[in-house]
This record gives structure tokens, C-alpha cells and sequence, in this order.
């Protein structure tokens, strides 16, 4: 690739990068953080997707920067910038690994409510488009991620230090959090639970914030005594959809849901209620509370940590409805 090409690539990364920046803005993602703007308007996200799959009938069409066809180049670099979720490694044709939408990644950035300074742990190392977002904001010496494939944490970081980032990256078991370079004022997860692992707690410090997917939305838990490993929050409004955390926490059920009617089971929210209580409450029983509580949004459901105990709740941790979730070690 010449150097005259080269530029041009750059110059087409430097637009499309500021179109991304746009158009998160006026989805409203980092409305309760606006400082993410800049770390957004900076780090170059086409770095960490040198390739990435898009989906074709039968199958994934491979698309990638060192592409001889022009063409294909540009087409490869304009998706990198896409609001959209990328997959980027498959296994035995199934998907393994990917990069966020940049939107959702934004959101649940600003509702990480960082500080300057804070130590983060993030637990999905994916691309390392993340963790550089964050060593962008708090350093790259504050920021620890962890992910169990050996191959995708020394992919990422390859990619951080293409892009002049260098935070710590660690092949190991993200359930098991990473306690050597504890303690974490933030904890970030970029995979789906089934439950919060509780060893995560341990390594935080009082006043800490952890942010993970569950069911198929994100809870905000707020880490209230590190000792006896006491957190809770509730969940936010948006939906999220990742893929399990591989290690300590297997992957969620799914829901039974047989001889429910169709309209109901394609209502967003009450899979949510019912992924939520997989295996605690009866389907028809979801569906009846769902109903008597109005359909009730993302908000008003939570989840409390407490020692080797914990469960979601709709309205009141200690309230009629409440649900426990499986533990984790």
C-alpha cells in the first residue's frame, strides 16, 4: 500500500471517526458523561478491527484492511466506524468474540462514572478498543483487562499498542476478577452473567462502581462494604445483548416459555423479566406479575449482593418479588 493511499486511508478514518462522534451525540449515550466525547474523537477504532465478519447468506464474508482491491478497503474502513456491533473472531464458525456497538459502549462508559484517577478493571478484553477508551480517560497504568482466551488478550494488545496505548491485559479467568492488581474503584464487564461473581467485591474499594450485563439489560451496582461484600443497584433502561462470560460463570439458560402466548414472548421487556427469573418463577407466573405490575421497565428492577447470597428484585430488595440468582465462586 503506498503512502499516498495511506494517507488518504487516514484522512477517510479522521472523517468517518468524527461522523461516529456525531452520531453517538445525538443518541444522547454519553449525555450523563460528556468527557467520553473526546476519548471517542480520538481513539482510532479501525486499529482494533484489522478484520472483522460481516453476515452473508451461509455463513461471514471477511473483510480487512490489507484488502489489494481499494474498494474493499474502504468498505472495510467505513464499517469499522458503523454504529454497530462487529464480529470479529470466529471459532468452528461460531462466533467468539466482537467488538461493541460504539453507542452502547458510550452509554455504558458514562454510566460507569469514572474520576480522574480511578483504577478500572474491565472484564472482556475483546479487540482492546475498550480499554483503550478508558486508559484514554484515567491512564493507561489505572486500567486492567482481563480476558480467558490467550490468543484475544494478546491480540488486543497488539492493537492498544498499535494505537499507543498500553494497560495492562491479563489472560485469565474474568470471573476470578484480577486481585493481583487490585483495588478497583470501577469494574466494567463486556460479557453476560448469570450472576455477579462475588470475588470482584473483594477486590474493590468502598464506594466502588460495578457496571455488567445480566439478563439481556445492565445493572449498576454500587459496591457499600467491600468486608462483608455488600452492593446494589438497579438496572438501567437500556437493553444490552452480550455474549456469556466464559470461565467461572457459565452461560444463562434460556427460558422456558411454553404455551405463552407469541405477542407477549415478543415484547422486549418481558423477555427481560423472563430471562431474569429463569428457573425461579413459572413462566405464566411472569406473565401474570408482569401484567399486575404494569409491565414494569428495566428501572425498577435491581439486584443486591450480600456475602455469598444474591438476588434480583422488582420495586424493593426486600420487598413480595424477588428472585435469587445463582452463585458464583
Amino acid at each position: 500500500m503506498g503512502a499516498e493511499h495511506t494517507r488518504d486511508l487516514e484522512q477517510l478514518a479522521a472523517r468517518a471517526r468524527a461522523g461516529l462522534v456525531r452520531e453517538i451525540d445525538h443518541s444522547g449515550a454519553w449525555d450523563a458523561d460528556p468527557v467520553w466525547r473526546e476519548a471517542f474523537a480520538e481513539v482510532p477504532r479501525h486499529l482494533f478491527v484489522p478484520y472483522y465478519f460481516v453476515g452473508v447468506p451461509g455463513g461471514y464474508e471477511r473483510l480487512w484492511g490489507e484488502h489489494p482491491d481499494p474498494g474493499r478497503r474502504e468498505r472495510w474502513l467505513r464499517g469499522a466506524y458503523a454504529d454497530e456491533p462487529l464480529a470479529t473472531r470466529l471459532r468452528d464458525g461460531e462466533l467468539v468474540s466482537s467488538s461493541s456497538q460504539p453507542s452502547l459502549m458510550a452509554r455504558m462508559l458514562a454510566e460507569l462514572r469514572v474520576r480522574d484517577g480511578d483504577r478500572v478493571l474491565e472484564i472482556g478484553a475483546g479487540t482492546g478498543y475498550n480499554a483503550a477508551l478508558l486508559a484514554h480517560r484515567v491512564g493507561a497504568g489505572n486500567v486492567t483487562s482481563v480476558d480467558l482466551d490467550p490468543e484475544i488478550a494478546e491480540s488486543a494488545r497488539t492493537h492498544l499498542a498499535a494505537a499507543g496505548y498500553r494497560p495492562t491485559v491479563v489472560a485469565g479467568d474474568g470471573a476470578r476478577g484480577c486481585p493481583e492488581r487490585a483495588p478497583y474503584d470501577r469494574v466494567m464487564a463486556t460479557c453476560a452473567l448469570r450472576s455477579v461473581p462475588v470475588g470482584w467485591l473483594g477486590q474493590c474499594v468502598a464506594g466502588a462502581r460495578i457496571l455488567a450485563p445480566l439478563s439481556t439489560g445492565l445493572v449498576a451496582l454500587d459496591v457499600r462494604d467491600v468486608a462483608g461484600r455488600y452492593a446494589q443497584g438497579r438496572f438501567l433502561h437500556t437493553s444490552a445483548y452480550f455474549m456469556a462470560l466464559r470461565g467461572g460463570a457459565d452461560r444463562a439458560p434460556e427460558p422456558q416459555a411454553g404455551g405463552l402466548p407469541h405477542p407477549v414472548l415478543r415484547d422486549e421487556l418481558f423477555r427481560f423479566l423472563l430471562t431474569l427469573t429463569s428457573g425461579r418463577l413459572d413462566p405464566h407466573d411472569a406473565l401474570t406479575l408482569w401484567e399486575r405490575e404494569g409491565r414494569p421497565e428495566r428501572e425498577r428492577f435491581g439486584v443486591t449482593v450480600r456475602g455469598e447470597r444474591q438476588w434480583a428484585w422488582l420495586d424493593d430488595p426486600d420487598g413480595p418479588h424477588t428472585w435469587e440468582l445463582p452463585g458464583t465462586s
